[in-house]
């Protein structure tokens, strides 16, 4: 099987959907010895900021002279961005082999009258099976949605379970109050594991608590550790923090917004949990400069300066509502265009409501992705809440667009999804090369 064909038949899965629930999930990993059960795995689930904060742990962990393997969804610009292991994406030629050997067992599966996994299944398969092979020492594992049904829930016991925060998305799975959302996400907390979380709703935290209560796991609550001293630039943020017994003066970061401060903050939480548990040891240097090195790609990612080009996935009203946070502190006054791209199933005019606050001039486009809400659709939601916008179906068209008319902003920003920064960060990169 080549690297093409793997990729081809992974995407193929897509036309059994998105089924939460563990059945399928627990059958193959079975078929492939249960890999997952054999590794020291840390555990991620939240509404927004799993993936930074992921990032931070695989960054300090690396530093630190750990192997460390990261499991993240979706990609923006390529699949292999998915599996990484110690700074290196998953190559085509071990995607493609064990692919080839999990479908071995997807076919096994069927043969005993089983239901067929989903994609985001098979996938979680190939990353456990692929991390089987290497020497690794710990895995960073970003839930995919949710957490009590989520295919990653598979392992039984993580070193670590961390929640980074509870706000309103996928509530057509997840429930329709933040309780309820708590409660699927803390569906990834099992016995005398310890549990940080970063989650500020009270009634969210308590239904947290009581989980982790109930299977006698440690809670480290971190939402009301603050930060002192903090100098913000569009480079990076530093700031002093401590943590249980911990001071941290002076450390920074490379991602910005004060969103990405309380990701900073709730990784270093693990960090200090996991070390006070000896189950790592850590350089206090090296751990600075773990998190100095950390950046996660699409997430407020300056690519120009002069005027400044920014690409942000945020696709949730949590995640709108830190973007424009993060713009009012560098950007105040200046003049911003926004280029959106929404998924019809989102919340569109909560979002647009959002998006109004950053600015009144847009562009409205359209993310690669089949579930897309159409450009015109979304130019009229934008208009109704008295924007000016104009629709560019086409996300290559509407970077020329942005491109003919830059030099009238200090700012254009793109969001709304993931899967629509994926395009333009592509777009962009390939033009400059």
């Amino acid at each position: 099987m080549t690297y093409e064909e793997a990729i081809e038949k992974i995407h193929s899965f897509q036309k059994f959907g998105s089924k939460l629930g563990l059945e399928r999930m627990t059958r193959l990993m079975e078929l492939l010895g249960n890999p997952q059960d054999r590794m020291k795995i840390i555990h991620v689930a939240g509404t927004n900021g799993k993936g930074s904060v992921c990032r931070y742990l695989y960054s300090v962990l690396q530093e630190n002279g750990y192997r460390a393997g990261l499991y993240t969804s979706p990609y923006l610009q390529r699949f292999t961005e998915r599996i990484e292991y110690n700074g290196s994406e998953i190559s085509g030629e071990d995607l493609a082999a064990c692919t080839e050997a999990v479908l071995e067992k997807v076919s096994q599966m069927l043969s005993e009258g089983m239901d067929s996994p989903t994609e985001f299944e098979l996938i979680t398969a190939i990353g456990f099976a692929y991390f089987a092979r290497k020497e690794i020492d710990f895995l960073i594992l970003e839930v995919g949605l949710g957490g009590t049904g989520d295919s990653t829930n598979i392992m039984k016991n993580p070193v670590a379970s961390v929640i980074t925060s509870i706000s309103f998305d996928h509530m057509e799975y997840l429930g329709n109050t933040l309780e309820k959302i708590a409660t699927q996400k803390a569906g990834i907390i099992k016995s005398n594991v310890p549990v940080i979380f970063n989650v500020s709703d009270s009634g969210a935290a308590r239904a947290i608590l009581d989980i982790a209560g109930e299977k006698g796991s440690k809670s480290y609550p971190v939402s009301s550790i603050q930060p002192e001293n903090i100098v913000k630039t569009v480079d990076g943020y530093t700031f002093d923090v401590r943590i249980a017994e911990e001071d941290y003066r002076n450390l920074s970061i490379s991602m910005i917004g004060m969103h990405q401060v309380g990701n900073a903050i709730c990784a270093l939480s693990v960090i200090e949990v996991l070390k006070n548990e000896n189950i790592i040891c850590v350089d206090k240097e090296r751990i600075y400069t773990g998190m100095k090195k950390a950046r996660q790609t699409g997430r407020l990612e300056v690519l120009r300066k002069d005027p400044y080009v920014i690409i942000d996935g945020a696709h949730n009203e949590a995640g709108v509502e830190a973007l424009g946070a993060a713009l009012k502190e560098h950007f105040t006054g200046k003049k911003i265009l926004m280029v959106i791209g929404m998924l019809a199933d989102k919340k569109i005019d909560k979002l647009v409501e959002k998006f109004s606050l950053i600015t009144d001039d847009f562009i409205a486009t359209e993310p690669d992705n089949p579930r897309k809400l159409s450009a015109n659709e979304l130019c009229r939601h934008v208009q109704k809440a008295g924007n000016h916008c104009i629709a560019i179906p086409n996300p290559e068209n509407a970077c020329q667009v942005v491109a003919e008319r830059l030099s009238r902003y200090d700012v254009a920003v793109f969001a709304g999804s993931l899967y629509l920064i994926g395009k333009v960060r592509d777009l962009l990169k390939n033009e400059e090369e």
